[in-house]
């Protein structure tokens, strides 16, 4: 059923019927004179919504904060968090608003405002994102989602002309983001001294999102400790292959702190994230990160560091420290196991064999000592027994790249998988496009000036990354001279 008014849509709030500490209700606080600069067709189709309902004024209502959504319960959530590894107490909704949840027949979804205006979990902040930060997560919410990486969506983007102050003067701009659930590590956190409040915050999470957790399978241990301890491997299940295909595509979230990490499993808070261009094996992506805490090659270790935060949260619900621990050791082989999935699609292979670690290693090092393009080097690899002259063109010094060829061509011939399907395995694996930071600020640059034509293209080519479109050579090339001078922090 496809609904006209976004008013009709049937909705909820569950996480509004938890105890009252966990959220605080309020309003959120409107922009002045709100600007629909851009909706999410696909995204208002998953919620239900028709393309005409994207036009109606209640629409833009609702999205600008300029009211609830009806049959909703707007609130602002609080939580806690490990920032940069260290203990940061309370934080929460600083600048985002639940609006509620629409029921859809694929479960629910709920509809948060980013930018939407202060709230008691703001400490120092203002309430307010800019357009730069918030065209930055709208366009990158639906590229993770274009490759096929869990994520939260985007709805809708609104932009004003209220001054909002950063580095320098910006517009404000607020963000719809789309997500089962906005519950994060850090919401466990929050509760290490309150068992009671602990207890209802993971039966809710178990009921909604794992209740295969409390089935337990044959020989399982019954009992409350063992849903707990079953909901944890989960946990750790899915974010080691989040973690797995963020290394694989090249991403960076920027911000691994606890409170940023979503206990379903999606990539969750993109602030200062990016994808590489130039391979680092230490690629940093946060101006703000000058020790490369969240650098590439430490995302994974970082994953598993604040699984352990979670696992402690969890103690205070009873299970055995021994027990949790044995849980968490699975992360390194969920880990390794999703990544080669990964790269044996990526490589054109046919399944992982004894001796491919020392071909991946090597093949990270050449990247790494040519600072060849992350993303190029694989789609271009497909290429090579046709014609290397593409893949070759990237590496500064191509005797080296002809050297690893050498071992490539030995390894795909072992496997005696026919060419074509090597090559289309790879191309639905190794996408042409994705969102480089450059083309994220030629689109930024043009919604400051109420343009949202660059977005519409960029969504065009990231919602079909794998699939090559002619005229749009130059969103798949290289990043220009002049993109070495981004630089995305915190605030950004």
């Amino acid at each position: 059923m496809s609904f006209d008014s976004i008013d009709e849509l049937p909705t909820e709030n569950s996480f509004a019927c938890l105890p009252s500490q966990f959220y605080t209700r309020l309003n959120t606080q409107p922009l002045n004179r709100p600007r629909l600069l851009h909706a999410n067709l696909p995204v208002a189709q998953m919620l239900g919504l028709s393309e005409q309902a994207l036009s109606r004024p209640e629409f833009l209502d609702v999205v600008s904060g300029t009211r609830g959504l009806k049959g909703g319960d707007t609130l602002a959530a609080v939580y806690s968090g490990h920032q940069f590894g260290v203990w940061a107490g309370q934080l929460g909704d600083g600048r985002a608003h639940l609006l509620g949840e629409v029921l859809t027949p694929q479960g629910g979804f709920e509809l948060q405002l980013k930018g939407s205006g202060l709230t008691p979990y703001s400490r120092m902040g203002d309430g307010r994102a800019v357009i730069r930060s918030s065209v930055r997560e709208y366009l990158a919410s639906e590229a993770m989602a274009g490759l096929g990486i869990a994520t939260t969506r985007a709805l809708a983007l609104v932009t004003a002309q209220d001054p909002v102050y950063r580095e320098t003067v910006e517009r404000a701009a607020v963000v719809t983001r789309v997500s089962p659930t906005f519950v994060r590590f850090g919401s466990f956190e929050h509760w290490t001294q309150h068992p009671s409040q602990m207890q209802a915050l993971f039966s809710y999470v178990i009921d909604r999102f794992y209740p295969e957790c409390r089935d337990g399978s044959a020989g399982d241990t019954r009992g409350e400790h063992a849903t707990i301890l079953r909901f944890l491997r989960a946990v750790i299940r899915r974010s080691a292959k989040l973690v797995a295909d963020w290394q694989t595509v090249g991403f960076c979230h920027g911000v691994m702190n606890t409170d940023n990490m979503s206990i379903i499993g999606l990539t969750l808070d993109y602030g200062p994230y990016g994808f590489m261009d130039a391979f680092q094996i230490r690629h940093i992506c946060n101006h703000t990160d000058t020790q490369g805490r969240y650098a590439w090659n430490a995302q994974p270790s970082v994953m598993h560091w604040n699984l352990y935060r979670l696992a402690s949260a969890l103690a205070v619900l009873g299970p055995e420290p021994d027990d949790l621990r044995e849980q968490l050791s699975g992360f390194e082989p969920d880990f390794l196991d999703a990544y080669r999935s990964n790269l044996v699609r990526k490589f054109g292979l046919r399944a992982w064999q004894e001796g491919d670690e020392v071909l991946v290693d090597d093949w990270w090092r050449l990247l790494h000592t040519q600072q060849a393009d992350f993303t190029l080097s694989f789609r271009r690899l497909a290429t090579i027994t046709s014609d290397p002259e593409p893949f070759l063109a990237l590496f500064t010094d191509r005797e080296a790249a002809g050297n690893w060829l050498e071992g490539y061509r030995v390894r795909i011939e072992r496997d005696s998988l026919p060419n074509d399907e090597r090559i289309a395995q790879m191309n639905e694996a190794n996408p042409v496009y994705v969102l480089r930071n450059h083309l994220a600020e030629l689109a930024i640059q043009a919604a400051e000036k109420d343009d949202a034509s660059e977005i519409d293209t960029l969504l065009q080519l990231l919602r079909t990354p794998y699939t090559e479109k002619a005229g749009y050579e130059s969103y798949a090339a290289p990043a220009p001279d002049w993109a070495r001078e981004l630089h995305v922090s915190c605030s950004s």
